[in-house]
């Protein structure tokens, strides 16, 4: 049974990994990239408190002691699926069963100027220009007098309350309030404001009404100026401008406020929904095929319990894999009757600081706040890392940095570094 699987995220790498020395299974697995990155904590690769090492690891790695898996390098280009062959820029593979593993990336909604000048956080590669925006906007404020320019150079807008935009605005306000004056005592850190944009009337819209309050009650403490029922109308690299008229001078904005699935090339357009995801059976099978998947962020589902199509979280991309493992392993069998997905949700959780993060429990429905629940999200992130070695490393970072208030991450590549155009 050849499987082609598009995609080395949370989905596709579980997948691979159930599937490993199965025999009769020959498995292919592509992605643009040769290592798994850990999205949750981008965020904190942006800010300088993990080395972007930390949250990678090799593919190659993770399958050394295959006999089945095939690792290349490669972007989709097209779906043949009455051939059933995929099309990349490395040349064409056939399948037997392809399974779509592709993600989700960031979603400007059309918005031309804001894709050219905002800063997504959607891959290493992006969480890494945002670190290297923000220290060379300290070094560009120590050569400036204006009290109005520096402020605009050094203020940032993060837009979206949810999970990713909170996570990123505290740990902004963290830097600003313990690491930054120490690195630039000749600046005045009164000047850098952070803002906060959510479009609803509350921040982790998404979570329980308790975690909202608490992450907006830890948002202001740290000194987040977050800015509810606000949506952005424009920005032309120098200027936010919210849709009820309030104008924010900042050259950057960080977006967090959406995203879209990664639709390859060959899929119909009349299965595809809003976000740009792909209709798919209970099965995980996309509509009107017999032999291709779709799975986590890109796949849209719906069921009793979620109507409107599942979130767009790790836990459920994992499962789903869980799932589509058990029936691939049927299906190799010539067994029809494949397993329908139903995901249980355990809960969610956030962080915004030290000390500082909310978590909800379903069953039981249970709310913590506080250290508590910054301890749970710790635990369960450096659970869901792959590798040892990462685990031990981000472990060993949080506690000099719980320690010290400081990391030593804060470095400009030149070679790398290439600005948004302002």
């Amino acid at each position: 049974m050849r499987v082609i699987i598009v995609g080395g995220g949370f989905a596709g790498l579980k997948l691979a990994r159930l599937l490993n020395n199965k025999k009769g299974i020959d498995i292919t697995l592509l992605d643009k990239y040769n290592f798994h990155q850990f999205q949750p904590l981008f965020y904190q690769v942006a800010t300088a408190g993990l080395d972007a090492s930390n949250i990678s690891f090799p593919l190659r790695k993770v399958f050394q002691k295959s006999k089945n898996i095939r690792i290349r390098l490669a972007e989709v280009q097209k779906i043949d699926s009455k051939e059933n062959k995929i099309v990349t820029d490395i040349g064409i593979f056939e399948y037997d069963y392809l399974v779509l593993a592709t993600g989700a990336n960031t979603n400007f909604f059309g918005n031309e100027l804001l894709q050219k000048h905002a800063f997504p956080m959607k891959s290493t590669v992006e969480a890494l220009q945002i670190r290297h925006r923000l220290i060379q906007n300290l070094e560009d404020a120590l050569l400036l007098q204006n009290k109005h320019e520096i402020e605009k150079l050094l203020s940032i807008v993060v837009v979206g309350g949810g999970p990713t935009g909170v996570e990123v605005s505290g740990s902004l306000a963290e830097m600003k309030k313990y690491v930054l004056p120490k690195d630039y005592p000749e600046i005045d850190f009164s000047l850098m404001k952070i803002y906060l944009l959510e479009g609803t009337d509350k921040t982790l819209a998404s979570m329980s009404n308790k975690s909202s309050m608490h992450s907006l009650q830890y948002l202001q403490k740290l000194g987040v100026d977050v800015y509810l029922n606000s949506i952005l109308e424009s920005y032309d690299g120098q200027k936010v401008r919210l849709k009820n008229g309030i104008e924010i001078p900042t050259n950057t904005v960080i977006w967090a406020a959406g995203i879209k699935g990664n639709v390859p090339n060959g899929i119909e357009n009349t299965i595809i929904t809003r976000g740009n995801r792909i209709k798919v059976d209970r099965q995980n099978k996309v509509l009107h095929q017999q032999n291709i998947f779709a799975l986590g962020d890109v796949a849209y589902m719906e069921t009793t319990l979620y109507p409107n199509g599942h979130p767009q979280v790790a836990n459920v991309a994992i499962n789903q894999a869980k799932n589509l493992a058990k029936n691939i392993l049927l299906l190799q069998k010539n067994d029809s009757n494949l397993l329908e997905f139903e995901y249980k949700d355990k809960g969610s959780m956030a962080t915004v600081g030290r000390n500082l993060a909310v978590v909800d429990f379903q069953k039981p429905a249970l709310h913590f706040k506080g250290f508590i629940a910054w301890y749970i999200w710790m635990g369960l992130h450096l659970f869901l890392l792959v590798g040892v070695k990462n685990r031990i490393q981000v472990f060993i970072n949080w506690i000099y940095n719980y320690l010290t208030y400081d990391q030593n991450l804060r470095l400009i590549f030149k070679e790398f570094y290439k600005p948004k155009s302002t």
